[in-house]
Formats: structure tokens, C-alpha cells, sequence
């Protein structure tokens, strides 16, 4: 079969609707089965219509040793872009199978933000071994925002901007623009400074393509404006970029001078990186991801492990307390993971809601006790239906009236808990500075098991015994 006909089965391969945009396997076999006898021609036709984000799923995929070869095969047409969308914990394997002439084309071509991007979660001589083969000005660019805080916007600016002094015309911007040969490869807006490079205004490129030449770039600079300052956390810049609705805003120094940018494609990336985070951490499994290997995943997951570990002990300890009320009652030990389990349910969605609220700073003072009594009424509301449904199956599966009594009881105390629990303790770990999707899951758990637990028993003592 020829290089051509290759490409058309794979194009005219029928993709499902829930598989849009995802690379499909006909595309990965061909890629690998190139590599295995190591055709480049054949490799460069199967790689040339993938863009760079589908090149780093595909190396994300695969194994080491058919990402090294890929790599090797493919190497002095490796992008840039490539090395930007891969996932970090493989993109120092990637650099070190490059050679270091492709490295360093495949970096010149780079915005400051994504070199910076790339270079700061490497080691130091990986830093080294893409500075060098920087231009000194782009190589300057790159340190200087290295020496701003991880996570703040110094981090995720880019160098690359277009301004222009507040007293010039449409046309005078418009000459400049076609006159300059180092122009982003991607921007939005034309800032306005005044003599002392202080952003006072922004101006769309499609307001100015839309004005005559004589429009000042005053009467038409945007009502919206904001700038960000070079230490403002990370996380602020995307609230601010989400809530405002920004496309791109300018980012300025202590003295209020323009430094960089700030586009929306780094500000949702941001975003998105958070909100992956924040479940991670709910889950327990920390910053993992599908490439880490065994004992790096087993580092991550074993603190929460041993966490859960201690707060089910503490949980045993107050079942522990009834043992006479069990070995009396036997099917007391049979509905016990009931109750616990609806409680450890309910808690969690009223986590999630809180975490997430938190994060996208919904919940704040002025509504935070209005959010907790909402929680705990819809505990109140469903703990009153589940326990009408767990009444009616204690009476008829062990034909004893009193404990559908108890158990109906304790699931309307314990749904009740979860739902304060769910939203008072991540509330109070954000007040004192502790991240709450990190801390939260294993605080939830331990009071709807023990309150669960405690309720159940101690009703049945009371009332069956």
C-alpha cells in the first residue's frame, strides 16, 4: 500500500460521535508500526496533519520505550508547541532523547510564557540546556521571569506585547503593526501607555481594523480594563480573567509599568489545572497522572491511605463501645454500613459543593451561613425520606417495629451532620490557610462515621435493649 492510500483509510476511518477530537487507534497503530521498522517518510506523512496537542496525547500513550524511539525517529521536525502540551512528568524524558540542535529550534520558536512554562519544573542543567540555545534578549526575558514567585503572574506573562502610546491614531497603530517584525504570533489587543509605560487602555484589533485611520485610539479603547499585577497569584489571574470576561490583560511591575501579557489561552489553562487539581486532592490520589510509575503513584496515594486508615481505627473504637448492644442485637451489625455510608455520601456531595464554591470564590462571609443552613436542610429533608424507606425495611426484614425506629432516627441525625460537616469544616480549613480539597475528604468521613455509628448504637441501646 502506498504513503497516500495509508492516509485516506485512516481519514475515511469511521469515528464515533463520543470519540471527536481524540486520536483514533488506526492513527496510533500506523504511527507505531512506522516507528517499529523506523519509516521517517512514512512517520512525517502520519504526523504532518496531527497538531501539537494530539502529537503529545499520542506520546502520553505509549510506552517509554516507543516514546524514545518516536522521539528519535521523528526528532529534528519536533515542535515546540509539542514540548508545551505535554504532560509534565514526561517532558524531561522527551528533552533528554531530543538532540540538542532540535531542542534548540524547537525553543526559539516559543513565546517567553511557554519557554517559561517549559524550563521552570526542570532540573537545573535541563534549564541550562534550553537557555543556551536561547536568543541573550529571549534568554534575559526567560530568567527575569523565573525570578518571580512559581504560580504569580510573572510566571505565566509572556514578554511579547504591542503598545502603543495613548495619543496615536488608528492609523498610526495600524502603520506600526505593518512596519514591526516582531510581532506576537498571537495577540488580541493594542495596549495603551502613557510616557512613563503605565497602561491606561487596551483596544481590540477588530475595533481598530473597523475605525478610520483618524479615530484616536482613546475614543475607542475598551470600557473593561484591568491590569495584573506581576505577583498577583496565578489563581487570581484566572477568577479575574473568568469573572470579567478578559481576553487578554496587560501585566504591570511595583512602579505600575507594562512587563508583559497575559492572554486568556494561559489564564484558562490555569483554570482548568485547578479545577483537575481540586478533584485530585478530593480523591486523595494527590497530583498523579497516567504516565507516573508505580512507586511514584504509591508515594502519592499512601499518606491519604494511612490517613483513612487512623480515622477508621477511631471509628472501630466507638462500634467497639457497643459490643454487648450488637451481640444482643445481631441485625444491628447488619444495617450499621447503611448509615454510615448515606452520611459518608451526603457529606461528600456538600463537600464538593463547598470545595468548589471556595475555589471559585462564590462563597464568601456575606453568604456563607445561608449556604451551611441550605446543607443542612437538604440533609434534614432527605435523612426524613430515607428513613421513612430504612423504617419500613427494618420492620419488614426483621420484623421489629422499634428498630425501623432506630435506624429511621439515626439516618436523619447523621444525613443532618453530613451535611454541616460537608460545608462548616472546609469553610474552617480555609480560614485557617489549609487548602480544603486537600484536608477536608478525611475530616468529613471520620464525623459521619463515628456520628453514624454513635447514633445507631446508642439508639439501639435505649430503646431495643
Amino acid at each position: 500500500m502506498s504513503t497516500g492510500e495509508h492516509q485516506i483509510d485512516i481519514d475515511e476511518t469511521e469515528v464515533d460521535d463520543d470519540d471527536a477530537y481524540e486520536l483514533d487507534e488506526a492513527t496510533v497503530e500506523a504511527i507505531l508500526d512506522a516507528v517499529d521498522v523506523a519509516d521517517r517518510d512514512q512517520l512525517l506523512v502520519l504526523m504532518e496533519p496531527l497538531h501539537a496537542a494530539d502529537i503529545a496525547d499520542l506520546l502520553e500513550q505509549v510506552s517509554s520505550s516507543e516514546r524514545r524511539q518516536l522521539v528519535e525517529l521523528y526528532d529534528r521536525d519536533f515542535d515546540g508547541e509539542i514540548l508545551s502540551e505535554l504532560d509534565e512528568s514526561i517532558r524531561e524524558e522527551v528533552i533528554e532523547a531530543l538532540r540538542p540542535e532540535t531542542l534548540a529550534e524547537a525553543v526559539r520558536d516559543l513565546d517567553s510564557d511557554d519557554v517559561v512554562d517549559l524550563v521552570e519544573d526542570l532540573d537545573e542543567p535541563q534549564q541550562e540546556a534550553i537557555l543556551e540555545h536561547l536568543e541573550d534578549v529571549d534568554r534575559v526575558a526567560v530568567e527575569q521571569a523565573l525570578s518571580y514567585p512559581e504560580y504569580s503572574a510573572g510566571r505565566l506573562m509572556q514578554r511579547e506585547t504591542v503598545m502603543a502610546p495613548d495619543h496615536w491614531t488608528v492609523g498610526d497603530a495600524i502603520d506600526f503593526m505593518r512596519d514591526s517584525d516582531e510581532l506576537p504570533d498571537q495577540f488580541y489587543h493594542v495596549i495603551l501607555v502613557d510616557p512613563r509605560l503605565r497602561p491606561v487602555g487596551q483596544v481590540t484589533l477588530g475595533k481598530i481594523m473597523a475605525s478610520a485611520r483618524a479615530v484616536s485610539l482613546v475614543d475607542i479603547k475598551e470600557e473593561t480594563f484591568q491590569s495584573i499585577p506581576v505577583t498577583q497569584d496565578e489563581e487570581d489571574v484566572a477568577y479575574a480573567f473568568n469573572q470579567y470576561h478578559l481576553i487578554s490583560a496587560p501585566v504591570i511591575d511595583e512602579d505600575d509599568r507594562l512587563v508583559g501579557v497575559i492572554t486568556i489561552d494561559d489564564a484558562m489553562a490555569v483554570l482548568d489545572d485547578e479545577h483537575e487539581e481540586d478533584i485530585m486532592r478530593l480523591a486523595g490520589v494527590g497530583d498523579g497522572s497516567l504516565s507516573d510509575r508505580v512507586i511514584e503513584t504509591t508515594k502519592q496515594r499512601f499518606p491519604w491511605l494511612a490517613v483513612n486508615l487512623v480515622t477508621a481505627i477511631f471509628a472501630s473504637l466507638v462500634i467497639a463501645m457497643f459490643e454487648e448492644t450488637i451481640a444482643g442485637f445481631v441485625a444491628l451489625a447488619v444495617l450499621m454500613p447503611i448509615v454510615a455510608s448515606m452520611g459518608g455520601n451526603a457529606g461528600t456531595q456538600s463537600l464538593t459543593v463547598a470545595v468548589r464554591s471556595i475555589a471559585t470564590k462564590d462563597l464568601t462571609g456575606r453568604n456563607v451561613w445561608r449556604f451551611i443552613r441550605r446543607e443542612v436542610l437538604v440533609g434534614l429533608v432527605n435523612g426524613v425520606i430515607f428513613a421513612v424507606v430504612m423504617g419500613i425495611v427494618g420492620v419488614v426484614w426483621f420484623s421489629e417495629p422499634m428498630l425501623g425506629v432506630v435506624i429511621a432516627v439515626a439516618m436523619v441525625i447523621n444525613l443532618v451532620v453530613a451535611g454541616l460537616a460537608g460545608t462548616v469544616i472546609p469553610v474552617l480549613l480555609e480560614k485557617l490557610g489549609v487548602d480544603p480539597a486537600l484536608a477536608s475528604g478525611a475530616f468529613v468521613t471520620t464525623v459521619t462515621d463515628v456520628v453514624g455509628f454513635f447514633a445507631f448504637l446508642a439508639l439501639a441501646s435505649a430503646i431495643l435493649l
